[in-house]
């Protein structure tokens, strides 16, 4: 299956989705499973993912990743920062040889509504109540944390107290709505603004953030 979507997002920065059509036996060929995950599906997940990071960079040394005690993903030697999500049947990655980054892809489903309390401020709150499609903006919201919770990379995150989302615009390009949101990074005494860049379709919400290296 080719990429379902992909953007270079600068020089040294690229992003893509695939949708999972595969075989297990397709990505055993090609990635090496070296995490204890047993579930059929989570396999196909997990190997998709690294996958696709050789698909954006033909060079990513996958053999190299080193899971850090927060459980994020990560190369050692830095050659290469990354970010990887999974949900459903798509998986999605971002790589950087020089930024740091963070992506989340979720499928739109009515599940979100009995979470938004958890990782929503009363101030979210109001800003989606008059959004037309609420289980949309939500699920995108949802997908917005989760960006910078692995943007952050370091755990220990309260996703409503640390994470502000302050303002969202959209646009339409084509028949596929493009978000601007704005957000404030807070944790102890380090403190960022945030532009995430999102891209939403009536199956999927994608988030994706890039800074420079702190």
């Amino acid at each position: 299956m080719p990429l379902y979507y992909q953007q270079d997002i600068n020089e040294t920065t690229k992003l893509g989705i695939w949708e999972i059509s595969e075989p297990l036996s397709f990505f055993l060929e090609k990635v090496t499973l070296n995490l204890p995950v047993s579930h059929p599906h989570k396999q196909l997940q997990h190997l998709a993912g690294r996958y696709l990071l050789r698909v954006l960079y033909p060079d990513f040394p996958l053999e190299l990743i080193a899971i850090a005690d927060t459980r994020k993903p990560y190369l050692p030697d830095e050659q290469y920062h990354f970010s990887i999500s999974h949900c459903g049947r798509f998986a999605a990655a971002i790589v950087s040889s020089d930024k740091r980054v963070g992506i989340d892809i979720e499928n739109i489903t009515e599940r979100v509504h009995k979470v938004k309390h958890k990782f929503l401020n009363k101030e979210e709150l109001k800003l989606v109540a008059n959004y037309r499609n609420q289980t949309e903006i939500l699920t995108l919201l949802w997908s917005c944390k989760e960006a910078m919770f692995k943007w952050w990379g370091r755990g220990e995150l309260d996703f409503s107290d640390n994470m502000h989302i302050n303002y969202f615009l959209a646009s339409d390009h084509g028949q596929t709505p493009f978000f601007d949101l704005s957000a404030q990074f807070q944790k102890n005494n380090f403190g960022i603004h945030l532009t995430l860049n999102c891209y939403l379709t009536a199956e999927l919400s994608l988030v994706w953030i890039v800074t420079e290296p702190f």
